[in-house]
């Protein structure tokens, strides 16, 4: 088997109403955009990955990637890494193009990814994550709807100019639930911004809030109080909190992931397959978490196609939490525009797809409604 040709669709889906994701200080979605791509192969079998895309029509880079990896084999994992490698060298992330590769190997041998990890289909518990601050009323409002749709946990996001004014969210949302999980994000690993400079918390100020946390319990976890390299600064808040440090969702590769563990950094890993490490490698980072008694809860904020992913690698280690991006008008049904059915969860949690490969379809329909003319 041969990969003869990497086509990319652009597609641009609107939004019912707008939102400010907390990655992207400054900015208002009205739209969910991504770069949806079928690796063609010589024996009609395609695998399918999509990536988040940049509005106005995105990065064309297709042609590079298919020079790079036509007349590979698809199903040699291995050997399809190395060959990002060489990408990721010159300066192209591409480790979500090894998604497809699963896709094809899984459809190939008639069995869903998280089979030929070695995994099962046990039901994987959620946390349902927020996207942007809010008021406190409004995300008690939110934890509400949440809560009697059988959630155990939600994650609140900590990206405000004033500390305080988060805290005081956070209590507010614990007051009326008191045995609710609650995670929190700071966002401060990294971020896109607009407009104005960015809120970045020094080592101070993220000791203070997971002190402030601690009284908050239950806590899962304080995501990203630092910068994702400050190895040192993160293992030091670590040391000094009870509150779990969590982070790596976006770093390249497994390198900065095996840092994380030489310096005692984090308690809870959680690249995300189709940002940092792609599945094979991701399955790899979590077996070191459990090798050193740590969590693994993999990112999963993308598009359901890097859900269906991250579940399935997810599906093949010890996970503890599913995170299930939901902050509407960024819904499942959003996130998942282009699929033939949505993800969702039952009573607090989700499956892996159970079809060949990554086990999900690709809704043509909504493609040809969502393409943009290239």
């Amino acid at each position: 088997m041969e990969i003869v040709s990497i086509e990319r669709h652009h597609l641009v889906h609107e939004l019912d109403g707008s939102w400010a994701p907390a990655w992207t200080p400054g900015s208002q979605s009205t739209s969910h955009e991504v770069d949806l791509f079928a690796v063609h192969t010589d024996e009609d079998i395609t695998g399918y990955t999509a990536m988040p895309s940049f509005p106005g029509g995105g990065l064309d880079i297709a042609d590079g990637y298919e020079a790079v990896l036509k007349g590979e084999d698809p199903r040699e994992i291995e050997s399809i890494l190395r060959k990002l490698d060489t990408i990721d060298f010159l300066g192209a992330d591409a480790w979500h193009l090894e998604l497809a590769m699963w896709d094809i190997l899984g459809k190939h041998l008639g069995a869903p990814v998280y089979r030929l990890l070695g995994g099962d289909a046990d039901p994987i518990p959620v946390y349902s994550s927020t996207g942007e601050c809010k008021p406190a009323e409004d995300r008690v409002t939110y934890v509400e709807q949440r809560v009697n749709e059988g959630y155990e946990a939600v994650k609140l996001r900590f990206q405000s100019e004033n500390i305080k004014d988060d805290l005081q969210v956070a209590r507010y949302v614990r007051e009326e639930f008191p045995e609710l999980t609650l995670m929190v994000d700071a966002n401060m690993g990294w971020s896109m911004r607009f407009g104005d400079e960015p809120v970045r918390w020094t080592a101070k100020e993220a000791l203070r809030v997971a002190r402030e946390l601690e009284s908050l319990e239950p806590i899962g976890w304080l995501e990203e109080p630092l910068g994702m390299h400050e190895y040192e600064r993160l293992a030091e808040l670590r040391r000094s909190t009870s509150i779990p440090i969590a982070g790596g969702e976006s770093v390249n590769g497994i390198e900065p992931l095996q840092a994380y563990l030489k310096h005692g950094s984090l308690d809870v890993l959680q690249p995300d397959a189709l940002f940092a490490t792609g599945i094979r490698r991701g399955k790899t980072v979590g077996d070191w978490a459990r090798a050193e008694g740590l969590e693994f809860a993999p990112h999963t904020w993308s598009n359901g196609l890097g859900l269906a992913a991250n579940l399935h690698v997810m599906a093949a280690t010890e996970t503890d939490w599913c995170e299930f991006p939901h902050e509407p008008p960024f819904t499942p049904a959003a996130r998942d525009f282009f699929l033939t059915e949505t993800l969702r969860p039952e009573n607090g949690k989700i499956e892996p797809p159970k079809e060949p490969g990554l086990g999900v379809e690709i809704d043509w329909d909504a493609v040809a409604k969502a393409k943009v003319s290239e």
